[in-house]
Formats: structure tokens, sequence, C-alpha cells
């Protein structure tokens, strides 16, 4: 019973010293382990580090990129781009005419991106549209769904007009207020771009800046068809708003968001108690074209209008010209001296003579259905809104007329307006 007993302790004693060497085994690796494992957080730190610093490296030297400017070296851009403005293509249900205009705008935008970030506002769910838009990875994509009912206010209208409306209010909050930009070119889905489409706006939004008389830049002219333009170079103030491709600054969207129509907000936007007597930059020739003769407004003029525009294709250098002229008090005194050169007629047969005569001329208008005839027998926009002409400034409207020669339109009041003797 002894041996058996001495036995069991024996074995015993061999099962605590295998149990004690099988530890210290274990502890042996483990503290190998943890060694390997502060080696390697160790070199992941290195790596971090050193990774920290090219990154910084790599951001020192982006800062310090040259730009070529014209033929010769550009200032190193130092500081991160601030954006002149956002441009948002406002779409819905048309796919192909879509991609035009995004083919268009990526055309002379993408050596810009920094200054013009671009986007596409879809108004629904139309797939087609969505696909598209998702396409271009140069863009980026946002989606307007609302399931509200739409209640006209009159019988036999366009609910289109309304989801229009809505969607810009949309679109405007978030670009200015969501994503913080300080000013926005509202484009649509069916239009072309000029190739110094961007020089313009990026020269004008210091106008838009400086001049609180002035509400919004446009790129378009509503008689800008081609019989009726000239010169590239020159800009108008009107008191009459464009759109088709326009800039809006933040504080004006500030003004104007909290009061946004239901409907038709470009008409909206031409009533006096909206714009308040600010006007709107246009040039001569148009900066945009409209190629949509399919849509809301079902092809309205479409043909006699929209179809002739010219769209520039010169490239004017716009950072080098003075835009000051522009500004409210000294484009009165600008306009007014030309319109003082322009030769007064009267009576009938107008065209033929104004054809006979080599300068500009200026014809008086005395109302509304005045300038309608008038402008009928020479084949300008006769419409009015709120008391203005399309185009007009001081109730002049101006046009080109064989090539060269400039016909102002005159209203009844105007010439006291600028200060001209009628002679």
């Amino acid at each position: 019973m002894k041996k058996i007993l001495c036995d069991f302790r024996f074995l015993l004693f061999l099962a605590a010293a295998a149990f004690i060497y099988i530890q210290m085994r274990l502890f042996a690796t483990q503290s190998q382990y943890a060694d390997r494992l502060a080696d390697a957080i160790e070199s992941e730190d290195q790596c971090t580090s050193q990774l920290r610093t090219l990154i910084d490296q790599i951001s020192l030297q982006q800062g310090q990129i040259v730009s070529l400017e014209g033929k010769g070296l550009g200032r190193l851009i130092d500081k991160e781009q601030v954006p002149v403005a956002a441009v948002v293509i406002m779409a819905c249900n048309r796919a192909d005419y879509l991609e035009r205009t995004v083919k268009s705008v990526l055309k002379y935008q993408s050596s810009v991106a920094s200054k013009f970030p671009l986007f596409v506002s879809q108004d629904g769910s139309h797939p087609a549209v969505k696909e598209k838009a998702l396409s271009y990875d140069q863009l980026t994509y946002m989606q307007h769904l609302d399931y509200e009912p739409v209640h006209t206010e009159r019988p036999g209208e366009l609910i289109a007009y309304y989801k229009i409306a809505r969607h810009y209010k949309w679109a405007l909050d978030g670009l200015f207020y969501k994503h913080n930009f300080s000013r926005v070119i509202i484009l649509e889905d069916d239009m072309e771009i000029a190739p110094d489409f961007f020089d313009y706006f990026e020269s004008t939004a210091a106008l838009l800046d400086k001049d609180k008389s002035i509400m919004a830049v446009s790129s378009w002219n509503d008689n800008g068809q081609k019989q009726f333009v000239h010169d590239p170079k020159v800009l108008y103030r009107s008191d009459f708003f464009p759109g088709l491709g326009w800039m809006l600054a933040r504080s004006t969207w500030d003004e104007l968001s909290p009061k946004w129509p239901k409907a038709y907000w470009d008409d909206w936007l031409r009533l006096k108690e909206n714009h308040k007597d600010r006007q709107f930059i246009r040039p001569e020739v148009c900066r945009t074209y409209n190629f949509g003769e399919h849509g809301s407004s079902l092809g309205q003029f479409f043909k006699q209008y929209l179809e002739p525009i010219k769209l520039n294709d010169v490239l004017v250098d716009w950072k080098s010209m003075d835009l000051n002229y522009l500004m409210e008090d000294k484009y009165i005194k600008h306009f007014a001296d030309i319109v003082k050169k322009a030769k007064p007629i009267r009576g009938t047969d107008l065209v033929l003579k104004a054809r006979n005569i080599g300068g500009d001329v200026r014809i008086q208008y005395n109302d509304q259905p005045d300038f309608e005839r008038i402008a009928r027998q020479f084949g300008i926009f006769e419409e009015w809104k709120d008391g203005v002409p399309r185009t007009a400034y001081k109730g002049i409207v101006v046009f080109r007329y064989q090539i060269t020669q400039r016909i102002f339109l005159v209203g009844p009041g105007s010439l006291v307006q600028l200060g001209v003797s009628d002679s």
C-alpha cells in the first residue's frame, strides 16, 4: 500500500514538473510573440509616420504647382481654389437632351473644373436620366423626389410649371445652403454653351459682387438671332430678366427663396415687385444655345426665335477687358452716349428708311401696341412683361440690322431718363 502511495506521489511530481515546464514554454513563446507584436506595431507606426510625411510633402508640392496662362508662366497656386460658381444642369425626363448638354459643358469645363464644379439636378425618378447622369464621374448628381400633389391655381394650367418651380427652389437651396456656394449658374438640360462661357461668367462675377443694382448675369439675348447680332464683346444692362443660362449670388437667393413662387418662376422674376428695379447683364451674342424644341413650353416660339439664335464661336479674352462701364454709375452715361449718336427716323416704311442710312438709328414708339407694330416689321420679339419689352434698358431695345448697324427702339420717356435731347 505504501509503495502504491509512493508511486502515485511520484506520478504527481512528474505531472507537476511537466505542467511547470509547459507553462514556462508557453510564457517564453508569448514573450517572443509580444516582442514581435511590439516590433510590428513600432514598424507600423514608423510606416504611418513616413506616409503622413509623404502626404504632407505631396500637399505642399500641390500648392506649388505652376499654372500656364496664355503663353507665359502663371503664378504659383499656393492655396485651395475657391469656386467662382457651381454650375447646375436642371433635368427631368430627357436623357438624350441631358447627354448633349453635359457633353457641351464638359468640353469647356474640364480645364476649369475646380472653379466651376458641375452638378446635375434631376426632378423625379426617370431611370434613363439618372443612369445617364451617374455615368459621368466629372459631376455630382442630385435627385429631387417630390410626391406632394400639385394643385394648379387656374383651370387648364400645366402641372409641369409648378413642378419646375419646386425643383428650382429645392436645387438652389441645396447648392447655396447645403453646399455653401456663393454663386450658382443655372443651365437647363437642352442647352449648349459657347467656348468662352466660363471666362464670361468669371469676369462678370466681380460685377455681381460689387454692384448690388445687378440682380443676375445672363448668357442669353432674346433678340440674339443671327440677323440681329454682330459684336461678341458687347454687353448690356437690361431691365428684363433673360434667363436661359444665368448666374445668381447667394445674397440675392437669401431674399428670393422664402417667397419663391408656386409656378412660372421666370415671369415672377420679371415683376417689379420682385426685381425691385435691379437689372441684369446680358451679352449681344448668346453664350448659350437652346435646342429644346420639345419640352414643357411645347416648342413655343422655337422655330421663329430659338432655332436661329447665334451661339458665340469666338474666344473673347474677357480677363483683359475692363467691364467697369457696366457699373450702374457709369453705364447710364455710356449707353446715353451711344443712343445720342444714333440718327432719329420717323413715319412709315421704317425698315426701308433704316436700310438707307449707314449708321445707327433710333425710332420712337409711343406705347406697347406701337412698339409691337414696329418690332413686327423688323422681326424682333414683341413681348412685354410688367411694362418692360424683352431686352429693354430704360425702355430702349437695341439690336443689329444689316450686320453692324444698330437700331434703338426708344420709349416715350427713355431719352429723358438718359438725359438725351430729342432732336
